[in-house]
């Protein structure tokens, strides 16, 4: 037996410096109220085996000043129709995005991922982040 990793840091990166439409967005009118959007349709790759992937991701936030588009949000969603990418860094680089573009109160991005091999996964990411740790932006 190979003592070789079966996981790679190429693999554990792989999809990570994708480069992702813009989400675009349009002033709010409201404070205090919150948004629930679903994608339940979302594929993906998975970087090792090049299965796909399929699931429902849902994003809640709370406004600030902006709200995401929706079309734009779809178009973003589906860049990731193609891409090799593990569904834990799907979940938060679509946080991290939503962060950036939408620069919400709070924000939360769910991925509930049907089963492949017998194992579904659920995936949720929180912002703001928790301070210290190690993210990718």
């Amino acid at each position: 037996m190979s003592n070789a990793p079966r996981y790679t840091p190429e693999h554990a990166a792989a999809g990570l410096d994708t480069k992702f439409p813009e989400i675009e967005t349009w002033p709010n009118q409201f404070p205090g109220y919150e948004i629930v959007i679903d994608d339940p349709e979302f594929t993906s790759v998975c970087p090792k085996t090049g299965l796909p992937d399929f699931g429902v991701i849902t994003i809640r936030y709370m406004p600030n000043k902006l709200c995401m588009e929706l079309k734009s949000l779809k178009e973003y969603l589906q860049c990731y129709r193609n891409l090799g990418i593990f569904q834990e860094n799907i979940v938060n680089r679509v946080l991290d995005d939503v962060a950036h573009w939408a620069q919400p109160v709070w924000a939360e991005v769910k991925g509930e991922f049907r089963p492949r091999g017998g194992i579904s996964t659920t995936v949720i990411a929180r912002w703001p982040r928790p301070e210290g740790g190690n993210h990718h932006r």
